[in-house]
């Protein structure tokens, strides 16, 4: 059953967050890819993020003063565009909060920082091509994947 959208409260994250961000993190990288991150390193990752703002911005969604999601955006600047792109990356909602409308709160708590901010020009977002559940969500929120296709090489 859905929560209220009024008991979460979706806010930019904090540094005294950072220890729960690290922990989602970790917890993502287990289950939709079967990764074991490394707790040093993830959590000096998540606090690079609060020591250099322009690496991104983490929010924080809670319910009853309990974080039970986070997100982090990044910038990319698009010169078709003139503006900066907002990508959202570790995306994680506790699995008692999912279809919950806790992601859902999220996104139109972005949304909205997007649509009033005339330098920001979208939002974009990567999945992997087997988390169908995660695709299903994006899709209900007006979100397409037909665009483009995303090719990488990770060290």
């Amino acid at each position: 059953m859905p929560l209220e959208a009024s008991t979460i409260l979706v806010r930019k994250a904090s540094p005294s967050d950072a220890m729960a961000i690290a922990a989602f993190q970790i917890a993502m990288a287990l289950e939709t890819e079967g990764i074991i991150l490394d707790q040093t390193i993830t959590s000096k990752g998540v606090q690079a993020v609060f020591e250099d703002d322009t690496k991104g911005t983490y929010y924080i969604a809670e319910t009853d003063g309990k974080s039970v999601a986070s997100i982090l955006t990044t910038p990319e600047w698009s010169d078709w565009r003139n503006q900066t792109i907002l990508w959202m990356q570790s995306v994680y909602v506790m699995p008692g909060y999912r279809d919950k409308g806790v992601f859902k709160a999220i996104y139109s708590n972005l949304f909205k920082i997007v649509e009033s901010d005339t330098a920001i020009g979208g939002i974009r977002l990567y999945v992997d091509k087997t988390n169908t559940r995660a695709q299903e969500v994006y899709t209900r929120l007006g979100m397409n994947g037909e665009h483009y296709k995303v090719f990488e090489w990770m060290k």
